[in-house]
């Protein structure tokens, strides 16, 4: 059995910079002609010069043979000015920016403090139709980390939306049926990416046996009941939701610590997952519009003309990958899959 599609995007990818590109960048090169990439470098990629350099280190790091266009980012500060959105939108190559609650997750320290700092680069965002990714959690310690997207998104999201209503913005990662139905519930201006272990995965997975750390992410993986949820919107047709990996390279030593950092690589293996959760659905024959229509449709930008197949059959993830000077464990490490990458001609 084989699945051929027009070649997708992953609209939220983390990259990492230096030598891990080495590794991360051909994984999803293989698979997607375009990505979303996440400024939450250290320091945060906040001017347009910055990611502009890093699109640059992004590029030496594609395979001989490789067509792949990083989609920048700007990080947004409590003191990003609006005279910069102008200069990201004018760029070409930026094409969203990113809100990270200050301490929400990985290298997010330098994320908004105060929404209302930000409003002067949000109006300029609506006008100039400069997409905002939203990591919607709330960091107050008292809330119940399973509750922080809920609650972020009664707190922060509907206000925002009702005070700029022509700003797009996406929900990204989605874990919550609160979150499917805020973004079912709002104009199409508002969509949301949803990842592979999301759908894969509910929070049993990180105690399955013992603490698993390769299971941690942020947003956390939720109840069934919600990734049931996010099957069903995936699933189902419609253009609000579109593919996201949220794939996040770690060195083993940072994900198996006493403090474990949040995170789970999927690149490797990406597509390939997301068609085991459409099959399993019935509804494989609605993978190519959430993997490489919707979000190309969001976005304004045209569909890719080159496609890809996938075939049944088995094959063993490795127990890890190369990092710089360590390596990762993905996601699956030693597991066998059923759908596989038909040879693409890009060594990784």
């Amino acid at each position: 059995m084989e699945l051929t599609l027009t070649r997708p995007d992953d609209w939220h990818l983390h990259l990492r910079d230096g030598p891990a590109l080495a590794t991360v960048v051909p994984h999803t090169a293989q698979r997607f002609a375009r990505a979303i990439v996440m400024p939450n470098l250290k320091p945060p990629v906040v001017t347009t010069d910055q990611a502009l350099a890093y699109r640059q280190r992004i590029l030496a790091a594609v395979p001989p043979g490789g067509d792949f266009n990083p989609l920048m980012t700007l990080y947004l500060t409590d003191n990003t000015p609006a005279g910069e959105i102008t200069r990201a939108r004018e760029s070409g190559h930026i094409h969203a920016v990113k809100f990270y609650p200050a301490g929400a997750t990985t290298h997010s320290d330098a994320g908004v403090t105060d929404i209302t700092r930000t409003y002067a680069a949000l109006e300029i965002m609506e006008e100039c139709a400069l997409p905002l990714l939203v990591h919607a959690e709330v960091t107050d310690p008292g809330i119940d980390v399973f509750d922080r997207e809920a609650v972020f998104i009664e707190r922060f999201l509907q206000p925002l939306c009702a005070r700029f209503p022509a700003l797009r913005l996406v929900l990204e990662h989605v874990t919550t049926r609160e979150g499917i139905e805020f973004v079912k519930s709002m104009p199409e201006t508002v969509a949301a990416t949803i990842t592979a272990h999301h759908l894969l995965l509910n929070r049993n997975a990180m105690f399955a046996g013992g603490i698993r750390p390769h299971a941690y992410c942020l947003p956390v993986l939720k109840r069934e009941t919600h990734r049931l949820a996010l099957i069903e919107a995936a699933t189902s047709g419609s253009r609000k939701f579109f593919l996201g990996t949220d794939s996040a390279p770690h060195a083993r030593e940072n994900k198996e610590s006493a403090c474990g950092c949040a995170g789970i690589y999927t690149a490797h293996a990406a597509l390939e997952l997301y068609a085991r959760v459409f099959e399993e659905a019935q509804a494989l024959e609605r993978l190519e519009r959430f993997a490489a229509h919707f979000g190309a449709d969001f976005y304004g930008v045209p569909y890719n003309t080159a496609t890809i197949t996938l075939e049944k059959a088995d094959w063993r993830v490795p127990d890890h990958y190369p990092l710089g000077d360590t390596h990762l464990i993905p996601l699956f490490a030693g597991e066998t899959l059923s759908w596989r990458l038909r040879d693409s001609g890009l060594k990784t």
